[in-house]
């Protein structure tokens, strides 16, 4: 053996997950992953760049150390993962989540969600104010903190982190902002009036005038308030043959097109929620193209379905902005994929059983989405409809830089979190195989191809 070729010599670790699959640079040895045959190589199913490389992650006090070619390092461990035949990926981020506590325990709370995230493969959890009382205080802030780290295993002393979203408005009524300042004290990293957009510009205005001073970014959910509020179904050919008032696109793209003229006007940041159409992805370019600050996230679903999964009345499939046609579908996967759309989010939100087995027009907006959402859009990678990179910004980078979060990006120091994957496991969508109370998705019973197999977080197993 060469000089060059000996294993490296590293003092002893927590941690070494041996001969992981990895897809991206290796940037803890950047000098070594230009050299011949230094790295092992592998296939990857469908991917449009097929080739990964067979690496080891070594781990000491919750933080990377390095990550370098299979075998390369000579190491002692406290634990050893054999990581052969799956896929390594860092922890995800939510940007958008309900979890409904305090107030609505039923469908959701703080201890099944931080669960449902763990096993679906996300490390930070950005939830909303929509709880009974609205997160419009300190003391709700506060609550809501402590509950998660109550729910974090014991033994483990680590759990999937949350970060609550503050109220823009008192009560979401969209008439006098809230003390955003105590929220930031308190600990939320945003400010937004979830679902009720704020009818009045002034104000809007006000608010994101305030939440910039205090160094917070404001989340807009994009919807015209007078155009078919939360119908949850388009207004085109399926809300026509099913006889229900359904939602134009232009509702969204009205609403994106005045905040984004507002941010421009004030030279302020702002983001916005759950982009669902061409019409809006069109706004968002032109006002990047200008040089706005706005960042934009779309999720799972409105990426993978379309309208027609509204057909037969299905009340799972009623989402707030609405699924959309096939066009809409292929303008946000390429706007994910050219970086137009930012980032990706799931909008987690449960529903009891009850609450959904109703009439179409009874029926409450949201899907559940934390189980399924990796899943999901794994599936688009492996089939080379999303790049690796585009998918790995989307759930990790992008977040986490707009709000101030921890990120794994695999460089020494970086924070331990991190999965392994199985990308061809396949399982059903059920009560049996989701971890969220809320079992309200159009996936159920549906075959899902990607399982997650094991998430470290602070470089400790908590699945």
């Amino acid at each position: 053996m060469s000089e060059n070729n000996k294993p490296q010599q590293v003092k002893k670790l927590d941690l070494a997950v041996r001969s992981a699959l990895w897809l991206g640079p290796l940037k803890s040895q950047a000098k070594a992953s230009g050299k011949k045959g230094s790295q092992p190589k592998a296939q990857l199913g469908m991917l449009k760049n097929p080739k990964g490389q067979l690496v080891d992650v070594l781990v000491a006090k919750g933080r990377i150390v390095s990550v370098a070619p299979a075998g390369s390092l000579d190491v002692q461990a406290a634990k050893e993962v054999d990581a052969r035949g799956l896929i390594l990926l860092p922890s995800l981020t939510d940007a958008h989540t309900h979890l409904r506590e305090p107030g609505q325990e039923y469908k959701e709370d703080i201890a099944s969600g931080l669960l449902a995230a763990a096993f679906g493969g996300f490390s930070n959890l950005m939830c909303m104010a929509n709880t009974r009382p609205v997160n419009d205080t300190a003391s709700v802030t506060e609550f809501m903190l402590e509950q998660a780290r109550k729910s974090w295993p014991p033994a483990v002393g680590v759990g999937p982190r949350l970060y609550p979203i503050g109220a823009l408005t008192k009560g979401l009524k969209g008439q006098e902002l809230a003390s955003m300042a105590d929220l930031k004290d308190a600990g939320c990293v945003a400010v937004s009036n979830d679902g009720r957009p704020v009818e009045s510009t002034e104000l809007f205005r006000r608010a994101l005038e305030y939440a910039h001073d205090l160094g917070l970014v404001v989340i807009d959910h994009c919807e015209d308030p007078f155009l078919a509020p939360a119908a949850g179904v388009n207004e085109g050919v399926v809300s026509s043959r099913l006889g229900l008032a359904g939602q134009p696109d232009i509702a969204e793209a009205i609403q994106a097109s005045r905040d984004v003229l507002l941010a421009e006007y004030l030279n302020v940041p702002i983001h916005l929620a759950h982009i669902s159409c061409e019409k809006s992805v069109a706004v968002i370019r032109a006002a990047k193209a200008r040089g706005v600050d706005v960042t934009a996230e779309t999720c799972p679903h409105y990426l993978t379905l379309t309208e027609d999964e509204v057909a037969g009345y299905s009340a799972n499939a009623k989402v707030n902005p609405p699924l959309r046609p096939q066009a809409d579908v292929e303008a946000l996967l390429e706007a994910l994929a050219d970086g137009t759309i930012d980032m990706l989010a799931t909008d987690h939100a449960p529903h009891a059983a009850h609450e959904k087995e109703v009439e179409f027009d009874q029926a409450p907006c949201g899907i559940s989405g934390l189980d399924t959402a990796l899943a999901v859009t794994w599936e688009l990678v492996r089939t080379g409809r999303l790049p690796f990179d585009a998918f790995l910004r989307a759930w990790t980078t992008a977040p986490c830089r707009r709000f101030g979060l921890p990120v794994c990006t695999f460089a020494p120091g970086d924070p331990a979190d991190f999965l392994l994957f199985d990308q061809e496991a396949q399982w059903v969508v059920g009560p049996d195989t989701m971890q969220s109370k809320s079992k309200n998705t159009p996936l159920l019973g549906r075959v899902l191809r990607g399982r997650l197999k094991a998430h470290f977080l602070a470089g400790k197993s908590i699945v």
